[in-house]
């Protein structure tokens, strides 16, 4: 019998992932967190588990078993999700060129990818601009949660099922092999896992400044529609969206679009600006996003940037009916070199996972696992 413990540090979606893959190997954990709830980048999300934007091979792969994870969490919780897929929009030739091609790709890969034409958007989906529309290529892989309500309850779940253990506002000032500190106190454990998103420079300066790795900021909203029973349908993205994941770098058609959107949206290109919306089960839209990348940032919503978001998306979306309830800001980790995450044993036994950028809802379960099974 396992008799070994272990110490998570951070309880964002990383922390409670990782967490969870140790209880599974027979762990006994102890999440350790300075808030008194997760307030992270967490939260701050679309609530997308988002497989299409992961490129074939480990990190598709990863993505589905994340999301069957979580489904298996959400339902076990009765927590409601919708699994309604996502939506690329095309309204240039340019857009519509690289959609196909990647259907082609995707298809042929096993993706559960269709092409869907104007008149089909229309009949199937409420509210898409059809003015200059070209058509969409849909995929059935994907699902949107409430963040803000799948994560609060996580922590209820570990509790409840693998006997995981929660300190909450408690900062941990210091680590050494074996141990964490707050302030005196004292938390002893075999294994250590540093999962608090960049707040890990605190802990390890000096390891935080070798590594490739950067900060990237986003802002975002959250609307409600005026219209009753309003449903969206799925999640929608534009061209833009098309130059952020990797997975769309497969097609030799998006050199010649990044070159047009380049020319005509400099503005959006400049803001690390892509436009997406999703609606979760209350009927609430998230609209967003932005990406400043840099060590420290000022704390404040650029309007600027919120009404590139919002021109962006008129083009897409019928939103005269949407009012605006919320806007917010988040941070996260991300790395430099290329690379899609982040594992190193700084100390013995005291193990750092991050940099998964803004891919935590969609990688964080699949990765956890991942990097325990080899531990």
């Amino acid at each position: 019998m396992n008799n070994r413990t272990a110490i998570v540090v951070g309880a964002g979606i990383l922390g409670m992932a990782t967490a969870r893959a140790l209880a599974i190997k027979g762990f006994k954990v102890k999440v350790i967190e300075r808030s008194q709830f997760s307030i992270g980048a967490s939260i701050r999300n679309f609530g997308m588990l988002w497989p299409i934007g992961q490129p074939d091979g480990q990190l598709y792969d990863r993505a589905i078993r994340s999301r069957e994870i979580w489904k298996e969490y959400l339902s076990t919780s009765s927590i409601p999700f919708n699994s309604c897929g996502s939506l690329h929009l095309a309204y240039s030739k340019e857009e519509w060129n690289v959609l196909n091609e990647l259907y082609d790709i995707f298809r042929e890969s096993g993706r559960p990818v269709s092409l869907i034409n104007q008149e089909q958007i229309g009949h199937k989906f409420d509210g898409i601009n059809q003015t200059h529309l070209k058509g969409g290529l849909y995929s059935n892989d994907e699902v949107i949660i409430d963040p803000r309500e799948g994560i609060r309850n996580l922590p209820h779940y570990l509790i409840q099922k693998f006997g995981i253990e929660f300190i909450w506002g408690t900062a941990i000032s210091r680590v050494k092999p074996g141990s964490v500190f707050s302030g005196s106190t004292r938390f002893d454990a075999d294994l250590i896992f540093i999962c608090s998103g960049s707040d890990f420079e605190v802990l390890y300066p000096e390891v935080f400044k070798q590594l490739e790795i950067t900060k990237c900021k986003l802002q975002m909203m959250r609307f409600v529609s005026d219209k009753p029973n309003y449903k969206l349908g799925t999640s929608i993205c534009g061209g833009l969206s098309l130059l952020h994941y990797k997975s769309f770098t497969a097609s030799k058609a998006l050199e010649i679009l990044k070159t047009k959107l380049q020319n005509e949206l400099p503005d959006h290109i400049k803001w690390g600006i892509h436009v997406m919306v999703s609606q979760n089960i209350q009927g609430e839209l998230t609209v967003g996003d932005s990406h400043e990348y840099g060590l420290d940032f000022d704390p404040f919503d650029k309007h600027l940037i919120n009404q590139l978001i919002l021109d962006y998306l008129k083009n897409l979306v019928n939103i005269d009916h949407w009012k605006l309830i919320e806007t917010w800001n988040g941070t996260y980790p991300k790395m430099t070199n290329g690379k899609t995450d982040l594992h190193i044993e700084v100390e013995n036994g005291v193990h750092i996972l991050n940099g998964i950028g803004g891919n935590g809802m969609t990688l964080s379960f699949g990765f956890a696992e991942e990097i325990i099974n080899k531990i």
